[in-house]
């Protein structure tokens, strides 16, 4: 006999535990499965035991600026790579801990760990178990992608959650993937005081940035001691003795680069290939996503798809979002869209980079007659003071509607001074009322309002 919720969430990453939170308020049963860690990626293998370990990296770093501060701390400065560890360990286990007690306490809810999978448009199986509910949300996640290439298979490589459980320094990572999450953690062990390489089959860093932004980044981590190689066309591995070589076919440089470690850094993948998607009828597109449509609601009605799963976001932020979307639509009567959502996110490099809207790229393909304004951090006070003066702020504007549609700011602060623009962009309004604000001194934000009153028409 089956048995029967008002709702399923099948996985309790940032979506799922929300969402169950305000269902069983509205006096609904609701079945939360999860196969594995409670809390999803950013809990467990995601921001928060990597940003402990960027924190730990950025208290090393400083500690070996010490005397620029006239701070003498003694030299060389050591790491301790199982205290390191530990820390992250420990606030992914409060977190998720905390994830889990939540849920099993909630009144009106049932937890149940296993791997759920879908029998019929409204029906999934666990461990031989039938559960039905009108309303199903899939909450499940994504991992890391390992690509089908040259040598792969013959080699120990490191994924973004198996290199949680170093706890001895790498003698040389070779990051392979030039992106946002390779370019953390080859900036964070190499501040642990590994060799640190960086390969990447494209032109640049970060494709998707501006060239400016690329451009910078590649300058901080290289001023680092952090070896760049790009135009990697032909990547390859063969084991070694010392470890693995990496072929990279480069138009300049050593054609090869030996690594006691690698760590794959391409893209994710969504966790949706063993839910028996096709059995409910479930469609998803040519890379396993999930296809849904504004409200997230997938071509099955009364099943939704939240957070990585559905392709819609791949931040910790949008996932909560989708929570929200998905229960204002149908708690609370409203209509909200996931095309309403302005993109924000950051690289947490050191400086970061807060980036949201349009990239001045983008918006040049648009069309629109368009206004720029950029400036150096050297211009701000605050990094000028904390000897941390890399990076710009860059904002971009439609000179028409005298709307923002995007702004980078590399910097110090950066992830934290870009939500002021991100707020007016909310707000729909001009950025004039920004222009006029008065910051607080000395901050990072306060250069904005100075920023915005140097917009200029470009070409």
């Amino acid at each position: 006999m089956n048995k029967a919720f008002d709702a399923i969430i099948i996985g309790a990453g940032q979506a799922g535990p929300s969402l169950a939170g305000r269902l069983t308020a509205a006096g609904m049963r609701v079945l939360v499965v999860e196969r594995k860690l409670f809390g999803g990626t950013c809990v467990n293998t995601g921001c928060m035991p990597t940003k402990t370990l960027v924190a730990s990296a950025y208290a090393a770093h400083l500690a070996r600026r010490g005397a620029n501060y006239g701070v003498n701390i003694g030299s060389p400065i050591s790491i301790d790579m199982k205290r390191v560890k530990q820390r992250a360990d420990t606030v992914s286990f409060n977190a998720r801990d905390g994830v889990e007690k939540w849920l099993r306490g909630m009144d009106g809810c049932t937890v149940v760990k296993g791997h759920a999978r879908f029998t019929g448009p409204h029906d999934i199986e666990i461990d031989g178990e039938v559960f039905t509910a009108p309303r199903i949300f899939i909450n499940a996640g994504g991992r890391a992608n390992v690509p089908d290439m040259p040598g792969i298979e013959k080699i120990a490589y490191l994924t973004n959650t198996s290199i949680l459980a170093l706890d001895t320094l790498p003698k040389h990572l070779v990051v392979v993937g030039g992106s946002y999450i390779g370019l953390e953690f080859a900036q964070m062990y190499r501040r642990f005081g590994a060799n640190v390489t960086i390969v990447e089959k494209g032109p640049r860093l970060i494709s998707r940035e501006d060239e400016d932004v690329s451009d910078a980044i590649k300058d901080i981590l290289e001023a680092e001691g952090i070896s760049c190689r790009l135009n990697a066309e032909c990547i390859s591995f063969k084991s070694h003795a010392d470890g693995t070589q990496v072929n990279l076919d480069c138009s300049a440089g050593s054609p090869s680069v030996l690594g006691s470690h690698v760590l794959l850094a391409i893209g994710r993948r969504s966790n949706t290939d063993d839910l028996g998607l096709d059995r409910a009828g479930i469609r998803t597109d040519e890379r396993g996503y999930i296809t849904v449509d504004d409200q997230l609601e997938t071509n099955v009605e009364g099943v939704w798809a939240l957070g990585d799963c559905n392709g819609r976001g791949a931040f910790t932020h949008t996932a909560y979002n989708d929570f929200e979307i998905v229960a204002a639509n149908l708690l609370d009567n409203e209509n909200r869209k996931v095309s309403d959502r302005i993109s924000g996110y950051a690289l947490y490099i050191d400086p970061p980079l807060g980036r949201v809207g349009l990239s001045e790229a983008q918006a040049r393909k648009t069309g629109r007659p368009l206004l720029v304004s950029k400036r150096p951090m050297t211009r701000v006070g605050r990094a000028v003071e904390k000897d941390e003066t890399q990076g710009f702020m860059k904002v971009i504007a439609d000179a028409d509607t005298q709307k923002i549609l995007g702004a980078a700011i590399l910097g110090t602060g950066g992830d934290e001074a870009i939500h002021g623009i991100l707020d007016i962009m909310n707000a729909d309004v001009s950025y004039d009322k920004l222009k006029w604000a008065v910051p607080i001194h000395p901050t990072v934000s306060e250069l904005i309002p100075t920023l915005l009153g140097d917009l200029k028409r470009v070409a």
